[in-house]
């Protein structure tokens, strides 16, 4: 028997830290079945746990998010069965392998017409904006909001159910080509940051009070800024840190810019049973299925050149989302 490959740390840092190795077979124990993955989600999570800003212990692992078939379940499993196409992207970590044993309470069955590599790209930021717009804040039709951002992977699909939702979307973007690609994909309104001054654009969009909430993936370079597009009362969702942590500041500051609240959400905090798993997904899955929100996948990559797919990534040149492929 041909012996899984798996993309493994032995330290944190530099993408050629990771390593394409044989991984032990596992058959799967109670409650958990095996996968034999067919596509894997890259997210910045992912850069997190491989250049040590999330801690794990070593040797190591990486990716949260895949998409495969069914091969062996264990004992107690009745969700899934043998030959089941499902997804997942909270588990813990391993994804980057050919096929894994996990837990049957973190998989999502997929439905017949939403394809392996389409879910792979989409699941985990499907969900993050799930959660952005219908929990952490839940977005109003007609209302104006800032989401920084919006050509990446999140952000295209984020432009998606604004649209969907009728929300109107101020993105910021770094290119003339990331703007054209946000627009088209429902983003109302596009801000080049290379060219003109978020803050300032968003006052005159907004006849000069602000919006109601930023959601700021970005982190430090977008950090006190973001703070001042927001109208009093307003909610800073701080959910990435592409550029860096957000620096320590005074509490303080919050009162002086108009009595501000600010989150640090994560999906795992919101994914957190299974019964709001399944809620959740349900809802990004049926807004896929109607066209309404659409996997913008630009970049695929063999498992083994996953290196290759987090310089891109850690470039802030891609546009849309990246998979794996075994």
């Amino acid at each position: 028997m041909m012996m899984p490959h798996a993309i493994k740390l032995y330290q944190t840092g530099d993408p050629e830290v990771m390593r394409f190795e044989e991984s032990n077979f596992v058959e799967p124990g109670s409650g958990e079945v095996l996968l034999r993955h067919t596509a894997i989600g890259v997210n910045y999570i992912d850069v997190y746990f491989r250049n040590g800003l999330y801690p794990q212990p070593m040797p190591g692992a990486l990716g949260k998010e895949a998409v495969g078939v069914v091969e062996a379940v264990g004992s107690g499993v009745t969700d899934v069965k043998v030959g089941d196409r499902v997804a997942y992207c909270n588990g813990q970590l391993g994804a980057y392998s050919e096929s894994r044993v996990i837990p049957a309470e973190f998989l999502v069955r997929l439905p017949d017409g939403i394809g392996d590599a389409d879910a792979a790209a989409m699941l985990l930021k499907g969900l993050t904006v799930q959660y952005l717009f219908r929990q952490t804040y839940r977005l109003r039709e007609g209302e104006t909001f800032l989401f920084h951002v919006a050509a990446g992977g999140v952000g295209l699909i984020a432009c998606q159910w604004a649209r969907a939702l009728g929300a109107r979307m101020i993105g910021t973007v770094g290119s003339d080509e990331k703007a054209a690609l946000a627009k088209a994909h429902g983003c109302e309104y596009v801000i080049n940051y290379r060219k003109e001054n978020f803050v300032e654009r968003v006052k005159e969009l907004t006849d000069g009070k602000g919006v109601g909430v930023v959601y700021d993936s970005v982190g430090r370079d977008t950090f006190p800024s973001s703070l001042d597009c927001l109208k009093p009362r307003g909610l800073w969702v701080s959910f990435g840190n592409a550029s860096g942590a957000v620096p320590p500041f005074e509490i303080n500051m919050l009162a002086q810019k108009g009595s501000l609240f600010v989150t640090r959400p994560s999906l795992f905090s919101y994914a957190d049973s299974r019964s709001a798993l399944l809620a959740m997904s349900e809802e990004l899955f049926s807004l896929m299925q109607s066209g309404k929100v659409q996997t913008v996948l630009r970049h695929r990559f063999p498992l083994k050149d996953a290196a290759e797919a987090h310089r891109l990534l850690e470039s802030r040149s891609s546009t849309g989302a990246m998979v794996l492929i075994p």
